[in-house]
C-alpha cells in the first residue's frame, strides 16, 4: 500500500488552531477514499499538497456569509474550507448518494456545524440566487461551469473557482457565457506563493 504523504509544515500555517481537524479529515480520506471511490489509488503520496492544502490555501479569499461548493465530491474543497473557515456557512452541493453519505459522515465526525449538504446537481438548484459566493474544484471547464454556478450567486457575489494551468485560456473560451450570465472582472489569481511548492490557481469573478 502506498504511504500517506507526510504533513507539510505549511499545514499549521494554513489551518492554525484547526490543524487537528484537518489531520483527522486527511487520515479518514487516506483510509477510506479509494475504496469509496473518492480519490484515485495514486493520490496518497500527494494527498496533503495536491488536495488538502491546494483547497485550504484559498480560504482567506472568502468573505463571511454563505458559500456553495458545487460538486463537492470527497469534500474538496468544501469540507476542507469548512475546517479552515468556521465563520462561514458552507453549502455542499453533490448529486451522488455515496458521496453525500461520506460528506454527511465527515461533517458529523469533525463536528462541523457550519456545513449544510444538499443532494442535487447544481443545475437543479431551486433556491434562487441566494449564495454570497460559489466555489468548485475539478468539476468542468469554465464555459460549462459558469451557467451552473452564476445563477446560485446573489447580485454582487463572487465565483472563486479552483483551476489548473489553462485557467487563462478557459476565461477566453467562456467569453460568451460570462456575458450571458453577467459575470464581470473574471481574472486568474495565484494563491499560496511562498507557502506551497505549487500555489493554487483560482478564477475569480463578480456576478452582477
Amino acid at each position: 500500500m502506498t504511504e500517506l504523504e507526510q504533513e507539510p509544515a505549511a499545514a499549521v500555517q494554513i489551518f492554525g488552531d484547526r490543524v487537528a481537524l484537518a489531520r483527522k479529515f486527511t487520515t479518514a480520506l487516506a483510509e477510506h477514499g479509494e475504496e469509496r471511490g473518492l480519490i484515485g489509488p495514486l493520490e496518497l503520496p500527494r494527498l496533503w499538497t495536491r488536495h488538502i492544502l491546494n483547497s485550504a490555501v484559498i480560504a482567506p479569499l472568502f468573505a463571511p456569509g454563505r458559500v456553495g461548493d458545487v460538486g463537492s465530491g470527497a469534500g474538496l474543497p468544501g469540507l476542507v474550507l469548512a475546517i479552515a473557515r468556521p465563520d462561514i456557512e458552507w453549502v455542499l452541493i453533490e448529486p451522488m448518494e455515496r458521496r453525500v453519505a461520506w460528506l454527511t459522515e465527515q461533517a458529523g465526525e469533525l463536528g462541523l456545524d457550519n456545513v449544510e449538504i444538499v443532494r442535487a446537481r447544481a443545475e437543479d438548484w431551486r433556491f434562487g440566487p441566494v449564495l454570497d459566493a460559489v466555489t468548485a474544484r475539478a468539476v468542468s471547464a469554465l464555459r460549462t461551469l459558469v451557467p451552473i454556478t452564476a445563477p446560485l450567486v446573489r447580485d454582487g457575489g463572487e465565483l472563486i473557482l479552483l483551476k489548473g494551468a489553462s485557467a487563462g485560456n478557459e476565461i477566453e473560451a467562456a467569453e460568451k457565457q460570462l456575458r450571458k450570465f453577467r459575470v464581470t472582472n473574471a481574472r486568474v489569481e495565484m494563491v499560496g506563493e511562498g507557502l506551497l511548492a505549487e500555489p493554487s490557481r483560482v478564477v475569480r469573478a463578480t456576478v452582477r
